[in-house]
């Protein structure tokens, strides 16, 4: 089989599964081993590629012209290699995920809820194998809408507000925003085709590319920047197994990896770094950690106090662009894989409870770990890996973005990097320890294990475990982000 149609495969099975999900909406049991099925080819489909793409390879395929220099096209490159990997890889333990959570929760409109969860990998695929600003923008925009159907999917008042200010906020900065940079990026160099060092460069002044690169930054509201992050949180409404495709698997990941897409190949580290264009970027990014951080403490729902988390988390990918040098877009890029494992864990385990139990809230959690054991250990796990401490993915991803910055000579944002994992600590760690430390606030001391439904636990596990095996995997992804990092 070629690589263009390995490509063309990769981005028609999750389209299959959505197919499949409507086509079997009254038989589960066949809609959802499709699912699985699509899922895992999925996967299969995504590593084939990943030999070639690392040692150098660039596989792409064009679909269709708009008019000349203009198409829908795609070309696999290592950030979008990684990327890819993540999204297919999370779709199939999400998948599993699902199949406990939606069961054991008796949810109305499942087949919409497969059918949605199918279109929106597709798009994250497309995203990640986009090969222009073009293309990338068509799937962005693909992603928005076919995620708006899961943010509502209770149909209740408050899951049509939250989904007003996601679909809102999302399409706002999209138009406004992005779709104006991505014109006035073609109107100064001609096209949007990625290429490595950048198309901007001598295309115009300082201050016309700082404007442009404030547009690209706010127009990309799925990174959370502030003041447009609140459509994170407002998207809490939806089912748990939507929040970790919001927070891990697809939208948020797309929004800083077209971030990360646009330094490296719109602009270029070499243009940005020389002209210090991006330190307005550093210092929002730097103020979107801490201040995401502070009101995560402020969180009693569960649900809400990671969301604030995960505004947090992407603005360290965020600032690992900015730095436009080469420790930093390593340690950004990182950033995407680390977190991705390390929330959605933490996501799953907030669905566990639950499903389980039907609490929602911080304060409600004492006991926890005596009663869900593997789960509140699970969480502990995904804790430390967001916190950053080793053996656990998220330390070599910070460790990469404080090198980046110390390097750039921006001590400071050593220190907001130092700061923000105290903080992550002061949010997340008292979880845990109420859990197991504190005796339950009702019913007895040693109360009987109850644990969510397999398929949840099996899935939690699974990401759980993968954080620490990704600490032992940062110097192969090193190797394989050192030439998009050194262009």
């Amino acid at each position: 089989m070629t690589d263009e149609i390995t490509i063309k495969l990769a981005l028609a099975l999750p389209l299959m599964a959505a197919v499949t999900a409507g086509l079997f909406a009254r038989r589960p049991n066949v809609r959802e081993l499709f699912t699985l099925i699509a899922a895992g080819a999925l996967l299969v489909v995504v590593t084939s590629l990943a030999p070639g793409v690392f040692s150098g390879d660039r596989p792409g395929v064009t679909l269709f012209s708009v008019m000349p220099g203009l198409s829908i096209a795609f070309e696999l490159e290592p950030l979008g290699m990684l990327f890819a990997l993540i999204a297919a890889g999370l779709w199939l333990v999400t998948t599993c995920y699902s199949i406990g959570y939606m069961r054991a929760h008796n949810e109305d409109h499942q087949a919409r809820f497969y059918a949605c969860f199918g279109v929106a990998i597709f798009a994250a695929i497309g995203a990640a194998m986009s090969q222009n600003m073009f293309t990338l923008f068509i799937f962005y925009e693909v992603l928005t809408l076919s995620t708006y159907p899961l943010v509502t999917h209770h149909g209740t008042e408050a899951a049509r507000k939250g989904g007003r200010v996601y679909l809102g906020i999302l399409l706002f900065t999209s138009i406004a925003f992005l779709l104006f940079a991505v014109v006035w990026t073609w109107n100064l160099a001609g096209t949007l085709d990625f290429k490595p060092g950048g198309i901007l460069q001598g295309k115009a002044s300082d201050g016309v590319l700082l404007v442009l690169l404030g547009l690209y930054a706010f127009g990309t509201g799925k990174a959370a920047l502030m003041p447009f992050h609140r459509w994170l949180p407002a998207a809490m409404v939806a089912p748990t197994p939507v929040s970790a495709l919001l927070h891990a698997v697809a939208v948020v990941k797309v929004g800083v990896f077209t971030v990360m897409k646009v330094v490296l190949y719109i602009f270029g580290t070499d243009l940005l770094a020389s002209k210090g264009l991006s330190v307005p970027l550093m210092y929002l990014a730097a103020a979107t950690i801490l201040i995401a951080s502070l009101v995560a403490l402020t969180k009693d729902n569960l649900k809400a106090r990671l969301a604030y988390s995960t505004v947090s988390q992407l603005s360290y990918i965020v600032l690992g662009a900015a730095l436009a040098n080469a420790s930093g877009i390593i340690g950004g890029s990182m950033h995407i894989a680390m977190h991705a494992f390390g929330k959605i864990t933490l996501f799953f385990c907030a669905g566990a409870i639950y499903v389980t139990t039907h609490k929602t809230e911080v304060s409600q959690l004492r006991g926890i770990g005596r009663t869900m054991p593997i789960t509140t250990f699970a969480f502990l796990l995904g804790t430390l890996s967001v916190i950053g401490l080793p053996p656990f993915g998220g330390f070599w991803s910070k460790w990469y973005l404080a090198l980046g910055a110390a390097e750039a000579g921006h001590g400071l944002f050593v220190a907001v990097l130092m700061i923000s994992s105290l903080l992550n600590i002061a949010y997340l760690m008292p979880i845990v320890a109420r859990g197991f430390f504190l005796p339950p606030a009702e019913g007895p001391e040693r109360p009987a294990i109850n644990e969510a439904p397999l398929f949840c636990l099996l899935a939690l596990c699974i990401t759980a475990i993968g954080g620490v095996v990704l600490f032992f995997l940062a110097d192969k992804m090193v190797q394989v982000l050192i030439p998009i990092a050194q262009n």
